[in-house]
């Protein structure tokens, strides 16, 4: 019975609840740490969304600026004359007293005037540029005693180097600027008039305003020797035999202007605006 009262050796003792080595070790709480927000890269972002959203509105905004005084329809133009001269009028070799000055129509000369954005500097024969209105090019002409160099070289910048478009100066003009086209006609006061790059835009080769659609423009000779206002006919560059006098006469015995029925029509003309 003694020995059953021994203390119980090391190995008899329950085992301690404590964990023994490493596993008895407790973990230090994990530290958190918060994310930082790329505040430079949204400031960049930001910048350009504004720089982008800034140049839209130039672009539109310079858009609807450039269309603001474009018009559809001649009866926009305030001021513009229509006359009714028809297609077909007769190749002449003698001068024409036009019913208006500058002319807009009738019979004309069988050379045209160059008009690939031509810029003359003297007042050219008036036959020969009515030949280039029928070929749908617009005439500006201009008062050299009326309008300043600077004006002049205005003006000269809405021709230069477009096709179908013609200036020179007119002497006697009764108004600084004149504008022609085939049948239509526009006369202002100031260079700055936006008028005159309305007309100048809409009818240019405008296939519903002129008789010869698709006809050349081109006669460099005309443009390095221009004949002037009240000089006889000479041939110079090509000549429309599809506009020669139907009759079949010579250019020489064609019709007087007088006895025109176009030039009769025309002559009263109508007033838009």
């Amino acid at each position: 019975m003694a020995k059953d009262r021994t203390p119980a050796s090391n190995k008899g003792r329950p085992a301690s609840s404590r964990p023994s080595g490493n596993r008895g070790r407790t973990r230090p709480p994990t530290q958190i740490v918060a994310q930082q927000r790329p505040w430079g890269l949204i400031a960049a972002a930001l910048v350009v969304v504004v720089f982008a959203v800034g140049v839209i509105w130039y672009a539109v905004a310079a858009v609807n600026k450039a269309n603001a005084d474009k018009i559809t329809s001649a009866s926009q133009i305030s001021g513009l004359r229509t006359y009714t001269y028809a297609s077909g009028q007769s190749h002449v070799t003698t001068p024409v007293k036009y019913a208006q000055s500058p002319p807009v129509g009738g019979p004309h000369d069988g050379n045209w005037a160059d008009c690939t954005g031509t810029v003359y500097p003297v007042d050219i024969r008036h036959e020969n540029a009515v030949h280039a209105l029928e070929h749908g090019a617009v005439w500006i002409t201009y008062n050299p005693d009326k309008v300043s160099k600077a004006g002049v070289a205005k003006l000269a910048s809405l021709v230069t180097g477009v096709s179908h478009r013609l200036m020179s100066p007119y002497k006697g003009l009764d108004v600084p600027i004149s504008l022609q086209s085939w049948n239509h006609q526009l006369k202002v006061s100031k260079v700055s008039d936006k008028r005159i790059k309305q007309f100048a835009d809409f009818f240019t080769q405008n296939g519903d305003f002129y008789p010869e659609i698709g006809a050349s423009c081109e006669n460099p000779a005309f443009a390095a020797h221009p004949l002037l206002a009240g000089q006889s006919s000479t041939p110079v560059g090509p000549t429309d035999p599809a506009t020669t006098p139907s009759s079949g006469m010579p250019s020489s015995t064609a019709p007087s202007p007088a006895a025109s029925p176009a030039q009769s029509s025309g002559a009263a003309g109508t007033t838009t605006g």
